[in-house]
């Protein structure tokens, strides 16, 4: 169902329409899409919708503030691309620790081939789970990448060849700590291994081999079970370039703009031909993330981390209807789908 919604200040009710869809391509935990909007005749308005929240993996809810992060980060070069400059006030109001943010399109801007490169990116990333090749990440290409985070107030950390076993160990002994807990797993069984028509969590034909070698740095099953065999000759690659998204604090704030950040990093990769995917586990368990802050980023506080190289085409994980993400009054007029 195509849902017509309402003209925001500079943005024509279609444009909105558009802006929004490309907010919700962003990546989530477990694709559980954990936001809403609300618009107004002047701004958009996101919202953490934390019915959506996945307990047990994300208690403190730093993941769903990550997601909301790269969803704005969409939201804003969406608008951009478009000549209309996106005017952003984050957690602006105490009483409603919910809103995180308030978009105010407004006026004109010139649109750069930079705007254009980043917005085409947003329906062409995903978050790939297969094996990527042996080929390596060029050092210019992560330099670049470094320098995209600082421009969302993050950081971006490659530990060295000396710290790649260290972190390794450490994302297995989080994945077994999960495994160990009885309501990981179930929760972890609820969101994985979907079938074709969910409009969320992980498909199985998204979720990638399972892994054979625990030495191997993929060790999550998405499938719940049911993931193909794996394609002789087609190992995960040993040693792919890993990236470590860090904030100076541990606040709220700091997770919105890790997000804003992450984000930026994935669509220049994305830009740049680069495949990626996330190693969770290790910022989800306590103990972990601890470690990983003292190994590899030099005391700041670790918030994601992608595995990066060359990966083929994977599909789209799916989303939900748009309709279902805007707060209730929101919707002007329904049509049919075409």
């Amino acid at each position: 169902m195509n849902t017509n919604v309402i003209p925001v200040g500079s943005l024509g009710g279609e444009q909105v329409q558009s802006v929004l869809t490309s907010a919700t391509a962003a990546p989530s935990l477990h694709n559980s899409q954990p936001w809403r909007f609300r618009l107004t005749p002047a701004a958009i308005e996101l919202y953490a919708d934390t019915t959506r929240a996945v307990g047990v993996a994300d208690p403190q809810h730093r993941e769903l503030l990550l997601s909301c992060g790269a969803a704005l980060l969409n939201l804003r070069v969406a608008i951009r691309a478009l000549g209309v400059h996106p005017d952003v006030q984050l957690l602006p109001d105490t009483a409603r620790p919910d809103l995180l943010a308030v978009v105010r399109p407004q006026g004109h801007s010139v649109v750069t081939p930079l705007d254009r490169r980043l917005a085409a990116a947003i329906g062409h990333r995903r978050t790939n789970r297969m094996p990527f090749s042996s080929t390596k990440v060029d050092a210019s290409l992560l330099d670049g990448l470094r320098q995209v985070a600082k421009l969302e107030q993050s950081w971006m950390a490659t530990p060295d060849a000396a710290r790649l076993p260290l972190l390794r160990t450490l994302i297995r002994q989080a994945h077994e700590t999960q495994q160990r807990d009885p309501a990981f797993v179930g929760e972890w069984s609820h969101w994985t291994g979907r079938g074709p028509d969910s409009p969320d969590g992980v498909p199985s034909r998204t979720a990638g081999p399972l892994p054979e070698d625990q030495d191997e740095w993929v060790l999550r099953d998405f499938s719940d079970g049911q993931a193909r065999p794996r394609v002789n000759g087609k190992d995960f690659e040993p040693n792919p370039a890993i990236a470590v998204i860090g904030t100076f604090h541990d606040l709220p704030l700091a997770h919105l703009q890790a997000g804003q950040g992450m984000q930026r990093v994935l669509l220049t990769a994305t830009a740049d031909g680069l495949s990626a995917s996330f190693l969770s586990a290790v910022v989800e368990v306590t103990e972990t993330r601890k470690q990983l802050r003292d190994l590899v980023v030099g005391g700041l506080w670790p918030q994601a981390v992608l595995r990066l190289g060359y990966g083929s085409p994977v599909p789209a994980t799916p989303r939900r209807e748009l309709e279902d993400m805007l707060d209730g009054g929101q919707r002007v007029a329904n049509s049919a789908r075409t």
